[in-house]
């Protein structure tokens, strides 16, 4: 694993790839093996899968899997990575709705069903996913599957809310937020879906569309919450204000601008 983690040298955790790598390779949990290391023999399995890795495919999909918030989710090509800082929706969710539940969700690009099976493992709720990618709603229902959530899953193909009607307690969105002229590691650019990451010249044209379509969604107590890249703070908080919703933010464990709160504005 040494060797593999010096080879890494590209990525941000190339001791923590290594690890995951040899793990997959022996088909245990990477606890097991730092825990034990003597205990296995290094796999033929694990060159190959050092060989994918040093061509720059994410880690996830190598390995099939990505844990999140309180979930692991099957994920693979054509379907957005989950990341660690999308967890910051569930944490701001879970402050707008401290004491109670939100009985409805929805999660617009929901991609492998990320945000929408988080929050119905945190709540007893029942939630709707919409993307527009086949390939990332067949890993949202199949994560759904494994997870025992089915009988309270729906996922529908469409763009945004084009196709809904009726109110949510609860709207999450982590839409693509990258100018289309902004530089990306290798592991991302080259792998993970476009359609899921580049948002116009200022990163800002889906935020546009979801600013139209969210006031008519939010249920009476209930909130949307939404991504932001960390320099669009005031440019997407402007949108949606401008439509009538009060805005809180709330930021990421780097403490960047990660996270806007939209909520009905009740004051006359």
């Amino acid at each position: 694993m040494a060797t593999a983690a010096e080879q890494f040298a590209f990525s941000a955790t190339p001791r923590l790839d290594a690890e995951l790598l040899m793990a997959h390779a022996l088909g245990v949990e990477r606890n097991a093996v730092l825990l034990d290391p003597d205990r296995y023999a290094v796999p033929d399995t694990f060159a190959p899968l050092v060989e994918r890795r040093l061509r720059h495919e994410p880690i996830a999909y190598i390995t099939g899997t990505r844990g999140f918030w309180s979930i692991d989710l099957a994920v693979g090509p054509g379907a957005l990575v989950p990341r660690a800082d999308s967890e910051m929706l569930l944490i701001a969710a879970q402050t707008h709705f401290v004491g109670r539940t939100p009985a409805t969700v929805l999660d617009l690009g929901t991609g492998p069903g990320t945000l929408l099976l988080a929050a119905l493992d945190e709540w007893p709720s029942v939630g709707l996913g919409v993307d527009y990618s086949p390939q990332a709603l067949d890993y949202a229902r199949a994560n759904a599957a494994a997870l025992g959530m089915t009988g309270r899953t729906h996922f529908i193909r469409g763009s945004w809310a084009s196709a809904i009607a009726g109110q949510f307690d609860l709207i999450l969105a982590n839409p693509p937020y990258i100018a289309t002229d902004e530089q990306l590691p290798a592991e991302v650019h080259e792998h993970e879906p476009h359609a899921a990451l580049f948002a116009g010249p200022d990163g800002l044209d889906d935020y546009r569309i979801l600013a139209e379509q969210i006031p008519a969604l939010i249920a009476p107590g209930g909130a949307a919450v939404i991504e932001i890249g960390s320099t669009q703070a005031v440019a997407v908080t402007a949108l949606l204000g401008a439509r009538g919703l009060r805005v809180a933010l709330h930021h990421d464990y780097g403490g960047n601008p990660r996270v806007l709160v939209a909520t009905e504005d009740l004051e006359p």
